[in-house]
Formats: structure tokens, C-alpha cells, sequence
């Protein structure tokens, strides 16, 4: 599949990030010396503009966004509702933001492939979660956040 599907779009839809807070998804990029390269992102950091693009914020001086700069590949891993989900991304720069309240590296990214993973002898019961420890803030901090990535 090229797309994400309802389920996903929802996730990534930049609303209700209280309910969705204790979701993590791994980023997966390839550094310059080609060895694989894992980074953690929130709902606070990815959103959905459509079933076939995302944008995302990464910091600007980290690894994961040299990595994107330089080969404009990444795949972003989840677990949701019981599946393994992969979706390879093609990304590119957005402008950056002068007036960022919080300054991000920003990529628009275009799905090119979407695959849900299910065992039908095992089902998946918990992915990446995590607790914020000042939830109020971080929130605040994720809502500005998606404002500025859908700018």
C-alpha cells in the first residue's frame, strides 16, 4: 500500500495529543558511513496532511536529521492496535521557521510504501510507550510544534 490507512491518518492527524501521548515510534535512518541509525519521535513531532504525506520536526543539529538531509530516506516503525506498521519515507527540507517557538528542522515527507504487519499465530500487545514526565509542558510544547509543522 502507498497510503496511510484511516486508522494511521488518525494517529498522525495532530488532534487529541493528550489521549495519544504515551505513543513512540522509531525513525529509522541510514548514517554516512551506512549503519543503520535509530531515533525516537512522539505524536508531538509527526503529522498527517493528507493519507499520503507527513511532516515532520526533528532537532536540528541530531543525527537522524543529518542522516535525512543527506539521503532524504527514512522509515518510520510503529506499533498500533495490535500490528507492526513500516512506512518508508522520501523527505525533503521545509523552510525553517524564523519565529519558531520551539526551532526544528522541518521535512515534508511523502509515503512511498505502507506495510501493516500481523502474525496470526502471536498478537502484538504493546509497542513503544512512554510517560511524559511534565506532561502539561511537553503538550503545550507538541501542539506548537504541529501548528508550526502544518505552517
Amino acid at each position: 500500500m502507498h497510503a496511510l490507512t484511516d486508522e494511521l491518518f488518525d494517529l498522525f492527524n495532530g488532534k487529541n495529543l493528550k489521549d495519544k501521548q504515551h505513543e513512540a515510534f522509531m525513525l529509522l535512518t541510514v548514517s554516512e558511513d551506512v549503519c543503520p541509525h535509530t531515533a525516537m519521535v512522539s505524536v508531538g513531532e509527526v503529522v498527517a496532511t493528507d493519507h499520503n504525506t507527513l511532516r515532520l520536526a526533528l532537532w536540528p543539529e541530531s543525527q537522524t536529521t543529518q542522516n535525512i538531509v543527506r539521503s532524504g530516506k527514512a522509515m518510520l516503525v510503529l506499533f498500533y492496535n495490535s500490528k507492526a506498521v513500516y512506512i518508508t519515507l522520501s523527505l525533503e527540507p521545509l523552510a525553517t521557521l524564523k519565529e519558531a517557538k520551539f526551532p526544528r528542522a522541518r521535512f515534508v515527507a511523502k509515503v512511498v510504501h505502507c506495510r501493516e504487519d500481523v502474525a496470526k499465530y502471536a498478537e502484538i500487545t504493546s509497542g513503544v510507550k512512554i510517560n511524559l514526565k511534565d506532561s502539561d509542558d511537553v503538550l503545550a510544547r507538541w501542539q506548537a510544534t504541529i501548528q508550526e509543522l502544518l505552517l
